[in-house]
């Protein structure tokens, strides 16, 4: 028995030392500075799910900066079909240069190695479902949560979404957190049931027929601002390399409200800076809470 115990806390040590590792690694990343062209460059969203943040939302909007945002407009249920929220679009009356997207949301307990997040029927009766509810929108945001890694059916209901868009609308996907090194995201799967990280790879196919990807700002799950800034500096960094080589794209990478807005957008800063990404990779923020104008424009409109 004393043996056992030994071989335990020496093993509960080693990963403690592994961890106190990465936590170092992940706050160094959050000390660079960031450079001056790495500021807003008009490619920014906000969520809204409610009429109630009528008032923050025009005071964003206000700054000219804000060109998408995202319109809660309906629940996606297991079977594909979609459940309509209320019409959020009066919110946006007045500023005809903003678009609207389709917010349709999809979110579960769990997710599983076996069992796909939609099965055949569930895609085919979503997609033109999800066109449908993109009618008199610039398109559509999808946010289904989570989907594991090589999960077939998310790539393909964003094809088949694709396909049922009108030619010039806009499909935006939500990703996961992307895994900071390859297999990274295993022990978290394994101690929480559920995906929280993809890997590069599965962003790429997920993306490959999307016009925006955006980045989670919520949960990132770190216990301090400096790692919370360093794990967004490297969201950064690994969400345009999976995604670089693409023809077009936007990322837009999630802020979360409150006082964490303020870290994740000099963070952001950082990961632009560090990642130049190439011309035809567009990137912004998301808010998640149009009450966070102070920290959206002393941090990152320059």
């Amino acid at each position: 028995m004393r043996w056992f115990l030994t071989r335990l806390l020496a093993g509960v040590a080693a990963i403690a030392v592994v961890l106190a590792g990465v936590g170092v690694l992940l706050a160094a990343q959050y000390s660079g500075t960031p450079a001056a062209w790495a500021v807003s460059q008009g490619n920014d969203a906000v969520w809204v799910d409610s009429a109630e943040d009528a008032g923050d939302l025009r005071a964003l909007l206000d700054t000219g900066s804000v060109n998408t945002v995202y319109l809660l407009a309906g629940r996606i249920g297991e079977d594909g079909g979609v459940t309509a929220a209320e019409d959020l679009r009066p919110l946006l009356e007045g500023y005809p240069d903003v678009r609207a997207l389709a917010w349709l949301r999809h979110t579960a307990e769990g997710s599983s190695l076996l069992n796909d997040r939609f099965d055949r029927r569930a895609r085919e009766a979503l997609a033109p479902a999800a066109a449908e509810a993109a009618r008199g929108y610039a398109g559509v945001h999808l946010e289904v949560r989570p989907v594991t890694v090589n999960d077939p059916s998310l790539p393909t209901l964003v094809e088949m979404v694709r396909g049922e868009l009108e030619e010039d609308a806009v499909l935006s996907v939500q990703a996961h957190h992307v895994e900071l090194a390859p297999g990274g995201r295993i022990p978290s799967f394994v101690v929480n049931g559920e995906e929280k990280y993809w890997s590069k790879g599965y962003l790429a196919r997920v993306a490959e027929h999307a016009d925006e990807v955006v980045l989670p700002g919520t949960d990132p799950g770190m216990p301090a601002a400096a790692l919370q800034g360093g794990f967004t500096v490297r969201q950064v960094a690994e969400s345009v390399a999976a995604l670089r080589t693409r023809d077009e794209a936007v990322i837009r990478f999630g802020v979360p409200a409150g006082e964490q807005a303020e870290t994740a957008l000099a963070a952001v800063r950082i990961g632009v800076t560090d990642a130049r990404a190439p011309e035809h990779v567009r990137l912004g923020v998301s808010l998640s809470d149009p009450a966070d104008l102070r920290a959206y424009t002393e941090g990152w409109l320059g």
